[in-house]
C-alpha cells in the first residue's frame, strides 16, 4: 500500500491490467461503465477481446473498440456466461438497485469468471467520520442533495430519465453481501493507496474499532445458535476480519476482485438451506 503518489483509481486499474496481461490476453472482457474508454484501450492493447458499454456511449474515445449503450439499472444486452472478466470501474456508487446490478454482472460472467470492481471506499475512517458529522461522503462536500446529486437526461433526447451522483456509496460489508447474493465471492482485495486523513483517524481510534467489532462478533456467535456453528464461524468471522482490517479502514478506494462461484438463484438456495436448518433447530 502506498502513502503517496497518484490519487487516481484509473492509474491503479491500468497497473492491474499491465500486471495481469498474460491472463487477460485472448480473454473476453466487458468494460462497463466504460466512460471515455481509457481502460478499454488498455485491455485492447493487452490482447483482450473488449466489449465496451456505457450509459453515454457518445463520450467513448478509444480507437478500435465499439461502445454500446447499456444501463446497469436494467437487463444488460449481453448473453448469459458471455465474459471471462467484467471491469466495473466507479459505477456502483451511482446505482439505487445495487443488488440488481451485481446480479446482471454475475449473469454475464462465465463460471469462474472475474468481476473487477472499484468504488470510492465508504468503509474508510474519513468516510465514517464525515457521515457522523455531516452525513456526507467527504467532510468537504455537502450531503446528497438535489443540486449536486441528481442529473437528468439531455432534454433534446426526449428522455426524462434521472441519474444519481454518489448517493449510493457502498462499503465493503454491504458490497460483500450483495455480491454473495449474486453468486460472487471475494477472491482478493487489491490494496493500493491510503487516504492520509483516514490514517490519522485510525491511529487515534483503532482500539475502539477493534473492540466494537469483536464484541459484535462474540455476541452474534452466542446469539445465533440456531445456525450451525461452522456456518456462524465462517460468516461472522469473515465479516469481523473485514471490519478490523486496517488497510480497508484507510484506503481511498475499494478495488475488489470477485469470482463467480455460482449463479444468483443457487446462491440464494444455499443461504436458504442453512436458514431452514436454523428454523428447524429452533423448533425442536
Amino acid at each position: 500500500m502506498k502513502f503517496s503518489g497518484t490519487h487516481k483509481i484509473s492509474d491503479f486499474v491500468a497497473a492491474f491490467i499491465k500486471h495481469h496481461q498474460a491472463e487477460i490476453r485472448s480473454k473476453t472482457v466487458v468494460d462497463l461503465p466504460a466512460g471515455e474508454g481509457v481502460s478499454s484501450g488498455l485491455l485492447r492493447d493487452a490482447g483482450a477481446e473488449v466489449h465496451a458499454y456505457d450509459l453515454f456511449p457518445a463520450v467513448f474515445k478509444a480507437q478500435g473498440v465499439e461502445c454500446q449503450k447499456a444501463d446497469l439499472m436494467s437487463a444488460l444486452p449481453i448473453g448469459d456466461g458471455f465474459a471471462d472478466m467484467v471491469l466495473c470501474q466507479e459505477g456502483i456508487e451511482h446505482l439505487p438497485n445495487q443488488h440488481l446490478a451485481l446480479k446482471e454482472l454475475s449473469r454475464i460472467l462465465k463460471p469462474g469468471g472475474r468481476l473487477i470492481l472499484t468504488t470510492p471506499n465508504y468503509s474508510n475512517m474519513r468516510s465514517r467520520f464525515s457521515y457522523l458529522f455531516s452525513e456526507s461522503e467527504m467532510y468537504k462536500l455537502m450531503p446528497p442533495n438535489e443540486i449536486d446529486s441528481v442529473w437528468f437526461s439531455d432534454p433534446r433526447s426526449g428522455s426524462s430519465q434521472i441519474y444519481f451522483g454518489h448517493v449510493f456509496s457502498i462499503g465493503i460489508q454491504r458490497l460483500r453481501l450483495l455480491a454473495l447474493l449474486a453468486g460472487l465471492k471475494i477472491r482478493k482485495i487489491h490494496h493500493h493507496r491510503a487516504n492520509n486523513t483516514s490514517v490519522v483517524l485510525l491511529l487515534l481510534t483503532y482500539p475502539f474499532v477493534f473492540w466494537v467489532n469483536y464484541a459484535a462478533y462474540r455476541r452474534a456467535m452466542r446469539k445465533r445458535k440456531d445456525i450451525e456453528y461452522e456456518n456462524r464461524k465462517r460468516i461472522f468471522g469473515e465479516v469481523f476480519r473485514l471490519g478490523i482490517d486496517p488497510r480497508i479502514l484507510v484506503e481511498a478506494d475499494l478495488f475488489v476482485e470477485f469470482e463467480k462461484v455460482t449463479d444468483a438463484d443457487a446462491a440464494l438456495k444455499e443461504i436458504q438451506y442453512f436458514h431452514k436448518l436454523g428454523v428447524s433447530s429452533a423448533n425442536d
